[in-house]
């Protein structure tokens, strides 16, 4: 099982795929990658030499990835908090961030839902 950027990558999956397991590596970069170290596509992650997962390591390190860009990811979301602007308020009260309606979904970001009871309606 090959380790790379702190993270172990999941055993026979294609290395396309498995590369996609590190926190800032998607589709597109997973192919540069396999571009980048010559790699073939049908290659899987328990077939890799030591060699190629240098060259991937290689590859990685000109780019933030997991704790790095976490990192900044956060602190990117507390200087918004902090500024008080309308997407750090957002941010703040757990709601959706990028103008969708809250009104009948976004239950992702407010959570299940809470219960309010109601008064009985007059007859």
């Amino acid at each position: 099982m090959a380790r790379i950027a702190g993270v172990d990558l999941p055993r026979n999956k294609r290395v396309e795929v498995a590369l996609q397991y590190i926190f800032g590596v998607g589709k597109a970069r997973s192919k540069k990658i396999m571009e980048f170290a010559s790699l073939p596509k049908d290659l899987r992650s328990d077939d890799l030499t030591d060699p190629q997962i240098a060259k991937i390591r290689e590859f990685l390190e000109a780019i933030k990835v997991e704790g790095d860009l976490r990192r900044d990811v956060g602190l990117s979301i507390k200087r918004l908090m902090d500024l008080g602007c309308y997407r750090g308020l957002r941010h703040r009260k757990g709601l959706p961030v990028r103008g969708q309606s809250t009104r009948q979904n976004a239950r992702t970001r407010k959570g299940p839902r809470k219960t309010v009871a109601n008064k009985k309606k007059a007859v």
